[in-house]
C-alpha cells in the first residue's frame, strides 16, 4: 500500500522506485535480482529496497532509508530483513556524484555479452546513446559490490560518465530522477541490442559526434522521460502491474 499522505516528497518518491523496479521487471532490464534506487529530496540518504523484496512485486513499504554511510534510517522490520547487500554501489555514487539523484544496477543478458566475448565493443548505434557518448567504462572485478571500498572503486570507475559495465556481472545507470533512469534503462538496453542484430549483417556503425550532436541539440530529455514515464506507467496500471492508487504522477520542468 502506499502512504496515506500522497503529496509528501518522499511518499512520490517511494512509489517511482517501486514502479520503476516492476516496469524494469518486466521489461527485461531486472530480473530476480538487482535494485534501483533515489536520493531523498532533502539530500539526507536514499532509497533502496529489501533484499528479499521479489522485484515483481517491490511496494512501496519494502523501501529501505539508508544514510549515505549505510545506516538504516527507516524500513521494513523483521528476522532476517535487511537492505540489499549491493547498496554501497548507490551510496559511493551518491556521496562521488552530487548530480545523480537515481542509480540503477541490473544484470541484462545483453548488455553483459560486450564484457564476455572477446574484443566486442558496446558503441552507440541509436540516436539515444548520446547519453553514453562520453563512453561507458567497464569495472573489471566481476564479484559483488558488497563493501565501501568496493563501492568506491565502483564509483571512480564510473567517474563522471553516466554508465559503466561490469565484467561478467551487471550494469549501473545514473540519472537525474526515477523517471529519467527509466528512459535510460530502456534505451541501454534497446543500443545493445541493436550492436548484437546489427552485427548479423556487419560490422556495428557506431554514430558519429556529428550525429549525436544534432540528435541532442534537437532532442529534449525531459519531454521524453515524461512521455515514457506516463506510457510505462500507464501501461503497467492498466494490466495489473502497478495499483491504481500508487501517487505516479510526474511532470518535468523545462
Amino acid at each position: 500500500m502506499a502512504s496515506s499522505r500522497p503529496n509528501d516528497p518522499t511518499t512520490l518518491l517511494k512509489a517511482q522506485v517501486a514502479a520503476c523496479t516492476r516496469i524494469f521487471n518486466h521489461e527485461g532490464v531486472l530480473d530476480y535480482s538487482g535494485h534501483v534506487s533515489a536520493r531523498l529530496p532533502d539530500n539526507s540518504g536514499f532509497l533502496v529496497q529489501s533484499v528479499h523484496a521479489s522485484r515483481a512485486e517491490l511496494a512501496p513499504d519494502d523501501l529501505y532509508t539508508l544514510s549515505f554511510e549505510g545506516d538504516i534510517i527507516d524500513g521494513p522490520t523483521g528476522d532476517k530483513v535487511r537492505p540489499v547487500s549491493e547498496f554501497h554501489i548507490h551510496s559511493e555514487i551518491y556521496k562521488a556524484r552530487p548530480d545523480v539523484h537515481a542509480v540503477l544496477h541490473a544484470h541484462p543478458e545483453v548488455p553483459i555479452l560486450f564484457t564476455i566475448a572477446k574484443g566486442a565493443e558496446l558503441v552507440m548505434v541509436r540516436n539515444h546513446g548520446y547519453r553514453w557518448r562520453s563512453g561507458v567504462p567497464t569495472l573489471a572485478d566481476t564479484a559483488h559490490v558488497n563493501t565501501p571500498e568496493l563501492g568506491k572503486a565502483l564509483a571512480e570507475t564510473l567517474d563522471g560518465h553516466n554508465g559503466l559495465l561490469i565484467r561478467a556481472h551487471g550494469i549501473v545507470l545514473v540519472a537525474e530522477d526515477v523517471p529519467s533512469l527509466l528512459i535510460d534503462g530502456v534505451h541501454f538496453d534497446e543500443n545493445a541490442r541493436a550492436v548484437l542484430e546489427a552485427a548479423r549483417l556487419g560490422p556495428p556503425q557506431a554514430m558519429s559526434d556529428a550525429e549525436l550532436d544534432i540528435f541532442e541539440t534537437r532532442f529534449s530529455r525531459p519531454k521524453h522521460a515524461v512521455k515514457l514515464w506516463k506510457y510505462y506507467t500507464g501501461k503497467s496500471v492498466k494490466g495489473g502491474l502497478i495499483p491504481a492508487d500508487w501517487p505516479l504522477a510526474f511532470e518535468a520542468q523545462w
